[in-house]
């Protein structure tokens, strides 16, 4: 009999048979009938009459064949061949219990139990243990394997393991543990319940005396969250985590494989890197919870944007990058840029604000700029660059890489590494450009402008290394330098006698931060000098970030003594607004207005303007740039308080400076 019916009633026979050790034949052959009528077998019942007494004098041969059953209980019908055929099956399978009973029972006692507790240990094993023929027919299933699977052994026992499997048609013979074991794998099985879950195999062959391969045991463990915490360490390996967009490796990774196709069949590919303008501002001014939901809806219009073939990858920060697929012309990839840079200015509604972001789009071209994905992304980097130095509108800009910019990109680079050897080094010193009240030629204090003498190179102009610094952080380290110099200056200069004379000292948009007027407090108090030394001139890109936390700042250094100018005024937006609501006590006109007075009328008309209305406003006026006697008499006329430039003194030393101060002291 090869059904399954018969199969439980082996195994569950089966340990029966080793339960009932201690037992006498016709108890335990009383008992084993019972347990073919609950096995579904009441038609076949061993013969326990008088007359049929091989049945129980004869138990001890182990053999028991189809004489030893009564005759069948058909129900009004005759037996035909498959009912022989059950009781053949069943016959043998009396006779292996009868074996192992027997087997068993010439165990010692103490033999005996060992072999029962070793029993009730398997049971106790966490572990599912699962004992099958070479077949795959499961002999034995141990409390472990109920636990894990949810078939108890009645169940299990006589099925074909790949009952267990996730997909029903595999074949276990194909498997290659299960024909050779001793080899540990991670599977997929399946539960009662229909769960699939994955789980650690390690199957073993069991083998008889003479050392042939008689049957397999299976251990296995469930490692569901361990697959299930390798999967997520694998998603975010190649995912971003907050817009669920492709991270940087794997977009490199399918931006490669694009271009190797584009390569075979000569179609161009772009890249283009994506900077959004203004998410620093946001991020600050509203928190980075709002600045997080920005950058999930910009990856999704980016999408939105696209082809389904584009890939698009979230890189870090507010950078995206896109890949463009095929493109017929060079051209079309700006087409796309636009596209993007409409997209992006459409306002995004994040919680109650409506937010507009411009970007700075950076294009490479494949193969023309780089056959490799790092290379493309890299030359689109430095293009994206050029775009954020030449957008005008709100919107943004693009730009496409052309080799020159690699000249440019070195060319800053070996400015950094210079700039920082410099800093090390000690190779920048202050000069000092004095200032006058326009109406009596009285010093009314000094500009500390910094330079550097590089020892190779010799005196190097700012107008090369401070807008280095300033596309770097090196600007901050030259800042705190410059204020550091300035108060050691100053302290020097008081120490001497002199009396406060305001230093003004130039600090860039970064270095602007909320630790400044604890940093100021910080150099005061080292250096022992009075707050009416030092002036801070500030640009308007540096009132363009958080309102409010420039005002906190401004605050601060004002309650520290110090006083603010704003500088470079007219030359940026020029907002009203910004002298309407920071504490600036002072602006300065630029020299680019200056410098066509008095002939060019419209720079005439705008120094007046400003003048007039800083007057209004109570505000200080300081004209730049003054480098003839017409501009001085102009600036005079129009009441400029104060004036700088070549015409009255060019940048001079500290000792230089120091004299002019003691000859106003006198």
């Amino acid at each position: 009999m090869a059904g399954k019916s018969s199969w439980r009633f082996f195994e569950h026979g089966l340990r029966f048979a080793k339960a009932m050790v201690s037992d006498s034949d016709s108890q335990f052959l009383v008992k084993l009938n019972q347990e073919l009528n609950d096995a579904g077998f009441g038609e076949f019942q061993l013969d326990m009459s008088a007359q049929n007494a091989s049945a129980a004098a004869d138990i001890s041969s182990q053999a028991i064949t189809s004489e030893h059953f009564l005759r069948m209980h058909l129900q009004g019908r005759l037996p035909d061949a498959e009912d022989w055929q059950h009781l053949q099956a069943l016959s043998e399978i009396c006779s292996q219990l009868m074996a192992v009973r027997a087997s068993v029972r010439r165990f010692s006692d103490p033999e005996r139990d060992r072999y029962i507790q070793q029993l009730q240990i398997l049971d106790q094993i966490h572990e599912s243990v699962i004992t099958m023929d070479l077949a795959g027919f499961i002999l034995s299933w141990n409390a472990g394997a109920e636990r894990l699977f949810g078939y108890s052994a009645e169940e299990a026992i006589g099925q074909n393991v790949i009952f267990l499997y996730e997909n029903e048609e595999d074949d276990p013979q194909a498997d290659y543990f299960l024909t050779h074991g001793g080899r540990t794998m991670e599977v997929r099985r399946k539960r009662k319940n229909g769960e699939v879950f994955w789980a650690s195999l390690t199957l073993s062959i069991l083998k008889n005396e003479a050392g042939q391969p008689v049957a397999m045991a299976g251990y296995l463990t469930d490692i569901s969250d361990r697959k299930q915490f390798e999967a997520k360490l694998d998603y975010l390996s190649y995912f971003d985590a907050l817009t669920s967009l492709p991270n940087r490796q794997l977009f490199l990774k399918l931006a490669d494989q694009q271009l190797q196709a584009g390569a075979r069949k000569q179609q161009r590919c772009a890249v283009l890197y994506v900077d959004l303008n203004r998410f620093k501002l946001i991020n600050d001014t509203l928190g980075h919870q709002y600045g997080n939901s920005l950058l999930i809806e910009v990856g999704k219009r980016l999408k939105a944007t696209l082809r389904e073939e584009d890939i698009v990858a979230h890189l870090n920060g507010d950078e995206f990058a896109v890949m463009l697929t095929d493109i017929a012309e060079e051209y079309h990839a700006s087409v796309v840029a636009n596209k993007i840079l409409e997209a992006l200015f459409v306002p995004l509604q994040i919680g109650e604000f409506p937010l507009q972001v411009g970007a700075s789009i950076g294009i490479s071209i494949a193969p023309a700029d780089g056959e490799h994905a790092d290379v493309l992304l890299h030359r689109a980097d430095i293009a994206m660059g050029k775009a954020k130095l030449n957008r005008q509108g709100a919107s943004g800009a693009y730009a496409y890489y052309s080799q020159s910019l690699d000249a440019q990109v070195s060319s800053q680079l070996a400015m950094e590494s210079a700039l920082r050897r410099a800093l090390q080094c000690n190779e920048f010193y202050l000069v000092f450009q004095p200032k006058y009240h326009a109406q009596t030629s009285q010093l009314a204090g000094s500009e500390a402008l910094v330079r550097w003498r590089d020892p190779e190179r010799g005196i190097q102009s700012p107008a090369a290394f401070i807008p280095a610094a300033e596309k770097s952080d090196l600007i901050q380290e030259l800042d705190a330098w410059v204020l550091d110099k300035a108060c050691q200056q100053a302290a020097q200069w008081s120490a001497l006698g002199i009396h406060p004379t305001r230093i003004a000292v130039n600090l860039s948009a970064k270095s602007f931060t909320t630790q400044l007027p604890q940093h100021i407090a910080g150099l005061l108090q080292r250096y022992r000098i009075a707050p009416d030394w030092l002036e801070l001139e500030i640009t308007e890109s540096t009132l363009m970030h958080s309102e409010e936390e420039v005002i906190t700042i401004m605050k601060g250094l004002v309650a520290l003594g110090l006083t603010l100018t704003l500088d470079d005024f007219g030359t940026g937006y020029s907002s009203l607004t910004y002298l309407k609501r920071f504490p600036i006590a002072c602006i300065k006109i630029d020299q680019s207005f200056v410098r066509g007075i008095p002939a060019d009328v419209s720079d005439c008309a705008i120094a007046s303007a400003i003048i007039s209305m800083a007057k209004r406003l109570q505000l200080n006026v300081v004209a730049e740039g003054v480098e003839t006697e017409q501009q001085l008499a102009f600036l005079r006329e129009a009441e400029c308080e104060e004036v700088q430039g070549y015409l009255l003194a060019k940048p001079m030393s500290s000792d230089d400076y120091l004299a002019i101060l003691r000859q106003q002291a006198s």
